[in-house]
């Protein structure tokens, strides 16, 4: 099946939909593919929880999970997004996109090659322009977020979180124990150091809290009932109490790996003549 202007996109996570939005506005058509079960804890602005739902709204931009690519024109006649459950891009049997975008953040290569499509582009750590795909996209705050690395490696991930309003590591809160999370809170709250934002049902019964760190906005929050390893990425505070509508909007960083990519997109188009 041909489709004109066809990029698909691995992952649907808030950085994803960035780059998705970026797409979608210039006018490609973009399928998504997807994991059964995302794990966003940036839910309000990740297409991805179109997986639990159906469908998805981020913006202006509404997803649409599909069970076949035979559904796909359908949801691009209506000026939405398809998103399939594909993890190992299978689609690409029946599918010649002009162009694939890894934007997983897996911080590792999670299968993408360099022939999966005329241009192959992947965001941060994991990928070798050149030998993965034909361009990496920096994922790593600061001067060169953003950067179209054609011969190379984004800069390793640190494990650090970004610092907003002096608070770096603290920001963000990792599963204490094993077992299935159960919210007690939801994003856009208002929460205090040492507040039970949710709680861990362990094999054995036993109910452990998940406090805040730090005092702020809960800006992320794993879906309830999610299955969570010890150590898994469960939530994320903004300790900027003002700062309430960013939870339903896209962030600067990934509306700026979304220009990154429709310019790498660009650059290697011209260079390919394609």
């Amino acid at each position: 099946m041909n489709v004109e202007n066809l990029v698909i996109v691995r992952g649907g996570g808030d950085i994803a939909t960035g780059v998705i939005y970026a797409l979608w506005s210039a006018g490609y058509n973009v399928l998504i593919t997807e994991i059964e079960k995302p794990s966003a804890i940036r839910r309000y602005v990740s297409l991805c929880e179109a997986a639990y739902d159906g469908h998805s709204k981020v913006e202006d931009l509404e997803c649409v999970l599909i069970k076949d690519i035979a559904e796909m024109e359908g949801v691009f006649a209506e000026d939405k997004v398809p998103m399939i459950f594909d993890p190992k891009c299978k689609v690409l049997e029946s599918l010649k996109p002009m162009a694939l975008v890894d934007a997983i953040l897996a911080k590792k290569n999670m299968g993408t090659t360099i022939d999966m499509a005329p241009i192959v582009v992947a965001l941060g750590p994991g990928f070798e322009a050149g030998k993965d795909a034909h361009a990496v996209i920096e994922t790593m705050r600061g001067h060169n977020l953003g950067r179209i690395i054609e011969e190379g490696s984004a800069l390793p991930n640190t494990g650090v979180p970004g610092l907003v309003a002096g608070e770096s590591d603290k920001r963000v809160l990792h599963a204490p124990a094993e077992g299935i999370l159960y919210n007690r809170t939801k994003i856009a709250d208002n929460v205090d150091f040492g507040q039970v934002l949710a709680e861990i049902k362990t094999a054995d019964g036993e109910m452990v809290p998940v406090k805040a760190t730090i005092d702020g906005l809960l800006r992320g929050l794993i879906r309830d009932g999610y299955y969570v390893p010890k150590g898994f990425k469960i939530a994320d505070i903004d300790p900027r109490y003002s700062e309430h509508d960013n939870c339903f909007t896209i962030s600067d960083k990934a509306r700026c790996l979304g220009g990154a990519v429709l310019m790498a997109i660009g650059r290697l188009s011209r260079k390919k003549k394609l």
